[in-house]
């Protein structure tokens, strides 16, 4: 009775650890699938504001097109660098094309200073402080993604983690969302005499 016994014992013991291993590899897994979905969501909060951003572009274009007709290029290269936002599919392909309309309205804020009147016009001055509130908005969502990447990719590194994403399929997201080269330059200014 005693080897019977000391079976059971050792039985027993042997589920629960399976037990264990098993509840701890489903929790991981578990909280791999709900980070890789605040990544998700964090892209999205940022191509939600990427794209009312875009919205507003237009309008924007318009009033100062209306005073400084003669522009023609960088209004292009608006018209180009929102065609490419719009066509993008991937994140990095996003994150390119919003750094190129970034760029095309930096050009186009340089306009504004060479047309006082512009500067005066209640309609720029309203859509301009859009834009202005706009461009904060993608600043604290590209934070938040980059945060969200961060954590997600830590995490799936971390051991006994590592295991558990290899065998479930999980991989690192694809990258953070980093400023423009053309960010880092600073801005020239130059009062007219």
């Amino acid at each position: 009775m005693k080897p019977l016994k000391i079976l059971g014992i050792v039985a027993a013991v042997v589920v629960l650890i399976v037990i264990i291993v098993i509840s701890s590899v489903v929790g991981r897994r578990n909280q791999m699938v709900t980070m890789r979905e605040a990544v998700r969501q964090s892209w999205s909060q940022i191509d939600v504001v990427i794209q009312r951003r875009s919205d507003l572009v237009p309008n924007l274009v318009a009033t100062v097109k209306g005073i400084a007709a003669q522009e023609k290029e960088v209004f292009s290269n608006i018209a180009d660098a929102r065609a490419r936002l719009a066509g993008a599919q991937s994140p990095r392909d996003r994150m390119a094309a919003n750094d190129r309309l970034t760029g095309a309205l930096g050009r186009l804020l340089v306009i504004v200073e060479n047309y006082p009147v512009l500067k005066s016009n209640e309609n720029f001055l309203r859509l301009q402080d859009e834009l202005a509130g706009t461009e904060n908005r993608i600043a604290v969502e590209r934070r938040r993604y980059n945060q969200s990447v961060q954590a997600y990719n830590t995490y799936i590194q971390l051991f006994p983690n590592n295991l558990v994403a290899s065998m479930s399929g999980f991989s690192q997201e694809e990258g953070y969302f980093e400023a423009a080269p053309e960010a880092r330059e600073v801005p020239a200014v130059q009062f007219a005499q």
